[in-house]
C-alpha cells in the first residue's frame, strides 16, 4: 500500500492487500495543505501564497468538519490503489462482482453489464474496453480481438466514439484469460473507463506531413505522461508481470517534475495520488482546421500551430467541454471547451499536467454529477481557472493563436498516405462489426498485413496499403457491403449511436438497435418533401443523457428520455463547432415523423443558400420552428412527374435486395444510389 502524506518523505508499501487508507490524503499535491479522515495538519513544505484543496468548489474557509464525499471516493481512498476488492473478487465462484469491485474495475477497462433482454436471473457478463491512442490498432492487435470476440464475447466488436475497441459479453470467469491475452499482444484496456485520462484522441488519418504526424507524438506523450504508474493494472491480470516499453525522455522528465507543486512525493502515483481524479477526463489533440475529433466535447483539446512551411510551432489549449448531463436537472448541461491560450511545443506536457492537477486538487468529489471539469471552469469562469492553472504551469499562457475555420474529414475511401501507400476509410454503421463484415476484414487485415485505425465517428481505416493491392481488396470488401463510400447513404455517413439496450445498464431506450430504422424513416421523409439523395444532416442518437456518441453536437439529436421516447434536440453543425438545445421532450418512435416532415420540409424551402439543416434551426428560432410542427398538415402534394420502373425481372430485384440488406437499405434505395453516381460520373466524363 502507498500514500502521500503531505510532506511525508518515504512511502510505506503492503503487499497485503486487504490493508485499507485510513486517511483522506490522495488529493494533495506537495504544496497543498492535507485533510486526514482525523483532521490532522500536516506543515506544508514551502511558503506559498495560495492554498490548493481538492474537495469543492469554490474554496472555503477552514473549517473543522470533514467534507463530504461520494462513496466512489472511499472506495477508492480504501483499495491499495486500485486493487482491492477486485483483485478478490474476480477469484470467487458467482458471475458478478461487489459494489466496490464494480467501480474500481473501471479503471482496468471494463464495465459489469448483464441483458436487459433477458428476465429473471440477471446474466452477468462484463464488457471491455481497449486503449488505442489516436485509433492506432497493430496488426497482431486486431487479429487478437477479432479471435477474443469469438471466443470470449458475442461474436462482435464494436468501434467507439474514442477510437478503442469495446468487447461485450466476457463471462467473469475468462476475464483473466481475456486481459492477458490483450495485455500479451501489443494491447491494454488500463484507463478506458474510470476517473482518470481516458484514451486520447487524435486524426485517424495515417499520412506523413508533419503537422499530422506531431499531433499522433504528441498524443501519446500526453497519453503516456497520464498513465497510471503504481502497477495495479497488471498485478491484477499479469500477476505482477512486467512489459517493457519505452517512453520518450521528455514524458519521463515531465511526469518528475515537480517544481510547481503538481506531484505527490514518493507516490507510485505521483500525478494521480490516491484519489486519482474526480472524475473522467478527455483530451483530443488535432491540428488546425481538422474536426475529425470533435475537439470541442473534450476536457482539453490540443491544437497543433504551425509556421507558413508546415513547420509545428506550438499548440492552441481548449478546456471544459464535455457531454454528459441528467434529465430534468438544468443544472447539468452539455458545454464546449473554451479557449485557455498557447503555449510552445516543448510545453505542452506541462500544460497540460498543470490542467490536470488543477482539475485534481478543485474538482468536486462529493457529488459525482457535478465532478466534470466543465463544473468548475462554469463556476470558476476561465479567468480564474487560468490563474490557478498557470499556478501549477509556472508560466502565463500566451494569447491564443488565429486558426482557419474547422471542418469535419472522415477519411472514408481510398487517400494517399503521402510514402507511396494508400490507405482506405471505410464506413461501420455504428462501429458494429460481425457476421460477414467481420469475416472479411479479417481475412483482408491478415492476408495483407495491415494495420488499421479507428476513426472518432466508429469507422475503421486499413494502413499501408501498396497500389497492386488496391483492386483485389475493393472487390473483397465490397463483397462483404464493405463499400466505397460514394455508395453509402450520406445519412448513414455521419450518423452515430451509442450501444444502448441490451447491455448497457444506463439506457433508457434504443440507439444502436434503433438508428437504422430511424435513418430508414428519416430517408422517406427526405424523398416525401423533395430533398435530394446528397443532401443530408448528422444526426446522432443516444439511449441515455449520458451523451456517449455525443447528441448535442448533432444538427438532429435523439436522446432517450422514456421507453420508445427521444427528447429531441437540434441546431449542431456539420463541422461540429455549435451546441444543439433542446427542443422537443417525450416523443414517441412512432411519433417521430409529425416532428421530421415539417422541419424537413421548411428548411428546403425557406433556408438560405448552402445553410445547413443546424444552422437553419438556430435562425428560424425554436418558437417559430414549434409553430411549424404543431400546425403541420402534411406537405403540398404534387404530381409525380416520372414513373420509373427499376427492376425487369424477379431475379435482379433480389440480388439487390440481397446486398441493400447488408447496408440496411432498401432495394430501391440502393439501386437509385447506383443509377445516380453512375450518371454524375458520365456527366464528369468518366466513367466508374
Amino acid at each position: 500500500m502507498t500514500t502521500s502524506f503531505g510532506t511525508a518523505t518515504s512511502t510505506v508499501i503492503s503487499n497485503d492487500p486487504k490493508i485499507r487508507l485510513q486517511s483522506f490524503t490522495g488529493l494533495k499535491s506537495s504544496h497543498s495543505l492535507a485533510l486526514t479522515r482525523n483532521l490532522r495538519v500536516f506543515p506544508v513544505p514551502f511558503s506559498s501564497p495560495s492554498v490548493i484543496r481538492a474537495v469543492s468548489t469554490p474554496v472555503k474557509p477552514d473549517t473543522t468538519a470533514e467534507p463530504k464525499r461520494s462513496k466512489v471516493e472511499i472506495f477508492k481512498e480504501q483499495s491499495n490503489f486500485i486493487r482491492y476488492p477486485l483483485n478478490e473478487e474476480i477469484l470467487t465462484d458467482t458471475p458478478n462482482i461487489n459494489e466496490a469491485a464494480t467501480q474500481l474495475i473501471k479503471f482496468h477497462g471494463s464495465y459489469q453489464q448483464y441483458n436487459r433482454d433477458e428476465r429473471g436471473t440477471r446474466s452477468y457478463s462484463f464488457m471491455l474496453r481497449t486503449k488505442n491512442v489516436g485509433g492506432k490498432v497493430p496488426n497482431r492487435l486486431y487479429l487478437t480481438m477479432d479471435d477474443l470476440a469469438d471466443q470470449f464475447g458475442i461474436g462482435t466488436l464494436r468501434l467507439t466514439t474514442r477510437q478503442t475497441f469495446q468487447l461485450h459479453g466476457v463471462l467473469k470467469k475468462n476475464l483473466k484469460t481475456v486481459m492477458s491475452t490483450i495485455i500479451k499482444n501489443m494491447g491494454s484496456t488500463l484507463g478506458a473507463c474510470g476517473d482518470l485520462n481516458r484514451n486520447v484522441l487524435a486524426p485517424a488519418a495515417p499520412v506523413t506531413t508533419k503537422e499530422y504526424l506531431f499531433a499522433q507524438q504528441t498524443a501519446d506523450n500526453i497519453a503516456a505522461l497520464l498513465t497510471p504508474q503504481s502497477g495495479f493494472y497488471y498485478d491484477v491480470w499479469v500477476d505482477g508481470e512486467k512489459f517493457m516499453t519505452s517512453e520518450p525522455p521528455e514524458v519521463v522528465e515531465a511526469r518528475n517534475d515537480n517544481s510547481h507543486g503538481t506531484n505527490f512525493p514518493d507516490s507510485p502515483e505521483p500525478i494521480y495520488g490516491t484519489q486519482f481524479l474526480p472524475r473522467k477526463f478527455k483530451i483530443a489533440v488535432t491540428v488546425a482546421g481538422d474536426n475529425s475529433v470533435d475537439i470541442l466535447t473534450n476536457d482539453i483539446g490540443v491544437v497543433v500551430v504551425s509556421d507558413v512551411n508546415g513547420e509545428p510551432q506550438g499548440f492552441n489549449i481548449y478546456v471544459g467541454g464535455g457531454m454528459g448531463r441528467t434529465h430534468r436537472m438544468e443544472t447539468t448541461f452539455p458545454r464546449l471547451a473554451e479557449p485557455i491560450g498557447y503555449v510552445p511545443k516543448e510545453d505542452i506536457l506541462y500544460a497540460v499536467k498543470a490542467i490536470v492537477a488543477t482539475q485534481r486538487d478543485h474538482g468536486r468529489r462529493d457529488d459525482r454529477k457535478y465532478s466534470r471539469m466543465k463544473y468548475l471552469i462554469s463556476s470558476w469562469g476561465i479567468e480564474k481557472f487560468r490563474s490557478v492553472v498557470e499556478e501549477y504551469y509556472g508560466k502565463k499562457f500566451e494569447p491564443f493563436r488565429e486558426l482557419p475555420e474547422w471542418e469535419f474529414k472522415s477519411y472514408l475511401g481510398w487517400h494517399e498516405q503521402g510514402d507511396g501507400s494508400l490507405y482506405c476509410g471505410l464506413h461501420v454503421d455504428n462501429g458494429r462489426v460481425g457476421g460477414k463484415m467481420k469475416k472479411t476484414l479479417r481475412e483482408v487485415i491478415e492476408k495483407y498485413n495491415l494495420d488499421v485505425r479507428i476513426t472518432p465517428n466508429q469507422n475503421i481505416i486499413l494502413c499501408d496499403i501498396r497500389s497492386s493491392w488496391r483492386r483485389p481488396i475493393t472487390t473483397a470488401l465490397a463483397q462483404a457491403g464493405l463499400l466505397h463510400p460514394r455508395y453509402v447513404d450520406p445519412l448513414n455517413q455521419t450518423a452515430m449511436a451509442c450501444p444502448a439496450f441490451p447491455l448497457c445498464p444506463l439506457a433508457i431506450t434504443e440507439a444502436e438497435r434503433g438508428i437504422p430504422d430511424i435513418l430508414k424513416r428519416v430517408r422517406a421523409v427526405f424523398e416525401k418533401v423533395g430533398l435530394k439523395y446528397n443532401e443530408s444532416v448528422v444526426i446522432r442518437v443516444t439511449g441515455c443523457p449520458n451523451g456517449c456518441a455525443r447528441p448535442y453536437m448533432a444538427e438532429l439529436g435523439l436522446v432517450g428520455d422514456g421507453p420508445n421516447s427521444y427528447q429531441i434536440w437540434l441546431g449542431g453543425r456539420p463541422n461540429q463547432t455549435q451546441l444543439a438545445r433542446s427542443f422537443m421532450n417525450k416523443v414517441k418512435i412512432q411519433d417521430l415523423e409529425k416532428v421530421f416532415e415539417p422541419l424537413f420540409y421548411y428548411w428546403k424551402r425557406k433556408r438560405q443558400p448552402k445553410e445547413s439543416f443546424g444552422d437553419f434551426t438556430t435562425r428560424m428560432g425554436f418558437e417559430k420552428l414549434q409553430e411549424l410542427v404543431d400546425k403541420w398538415e402534411g406537405p403540398v402534394q404534387t404530381p409525380a412527374r416520372y414513373n420509373l420502373k427499376l427492376f425487369a425481372d424477379k431475379e435482379t430485384y433480389e440480388a439487390v435486395d440481397e446486398l441493400a440488406k447488408l447496408q440496411n437499405k432498401s432495394a430501391h434505395q440502393l439501386a437509385m444510389e447506383v443509377i445516380r453516381n453512375f450518371v454524375a460520373a458520365q456527366q464528369n466524363g468518366k466513367s466508374e
